[in-house]
């Protein structure tokens, strides 16, 4: 039931979209080296990836457990490595991505996943050869460092935690504020039975949800009245605003969109399991 959810169309939310021009499959094909087969054209848009592991100067790094990359079809790469959120311009021609100058968010980090944050960021930017064998992407740099990813498999909707990291309003999309305190990233997590329950950024709730092929009907919630300083008082509002009534989502790799007819809506991530990566939006 799970894997019928989650095929759905694709989110309006530029960093969520699918498909680019200049990136279908091309008709030809060459031999990959190992003997594996690499079109043309590859299609690296809209697909979400984890990133596996990167070696630069020969030396190989595996990857935090959630790093991910992701190109959308406006021209923007998208990545977390382990900590910030990097984004670049990129440019799909063939088997060639040509990525623009990384702009990073700037939060602190662990030596060990910075180390690793830095040499993926390097090795992401400039011209790069991609290569598709299956469901695994390889980026190579000019200089032969590498980046190794897979194909990031569909979360499911029900029994997954959602750690909120987006409001969107019509056609904008803002960040949860960073700074909210500790424990307090708001997400929600949808039962079989129908149930739904989370935090909406200051006060948790509790609430019925009905989910039908790509829509979700919430019923109204109920929840603790605590009052917070106004930026988590406002990031509820606006949370809450999006669960309510019926909404259209969509799931890609570990990230749902929730969009209702008025055109609120909210960005998430699936919470990794024994993580808390979902707290440094909180």
């Amino acid at each position: 039931m799970h894997a019928q959810r989650t095929a759905l169309s694709v989110s309006v939310l530029a960093l969520l979209t699918l498909a680019a021009c200049g990136t279908e499959s091309g008709s030809g094909a060459r031999p990959a080296d190992g003997g594996g087969a690499a079109r043309s054209d590859i299609p690296v848009t809209g697909v979400a990836w984890s990133v596996d592991s990167v070696t630069v100067g020969g030396k190989k790094t595996e990857a935090p457990k959630g790093a991910r990359l992701e190109i959308d079809p406006k021209g923007r790469v998208k990545a977390d490595f382990g900590c910030n959120h990097i984004s670049a311009d990129a440019r799909v021609e063939g088997d060639r991505i040509t990525v623009g100058k990384p702009v990073s968010t700037q939060m602190a980090c662990e030596e060990e996943i910075e180390r690793f944050e830095k040499a993926a960021t390097g090795a992401m930017g400039g011209e790069l050869t991609a290569k598709l064998t299956g469901e695994r992407l390889t980026l190579t740099t000019e200089d032969g460092d590498t980046i190794a990813l897979s194909e990031e498999k569909a979360a499911d909707l029900v029994g997954t935690r959602w750690t909120v990291t987006t409001l969107i309003s019509g056609e904008t999309a803002t960040s949860v504020p960073a700074d909210l305190p500790e424990g307090r990233a708001p997400h929600l997590t949808l039962s079989e039975d129908g149930a739904v329950q989370g935090d909406s950024g200051c006060n948790s709730f509790r609430g019925r949800a009905a989910v039908e092929g790509s829509t979700i009907v919430f019923g109204a919630v109920a929840g603790t009245r605590k009052m917070c300083p106004e930026a988590e008082m406002e990031t509820e509002r606006a949370v809450l605003a999006a669960l309510k009534g019926p909404t259209t989502y969509t799931i890609k790799g570990s990230t749902l969109t929730v969009t209702a007819d008025d055109g609120r809506g909210i960005g998430a991530t699936a919470t990794p399991s024994g993580a808390a990566r979902g707290s440094r939006h909180g």
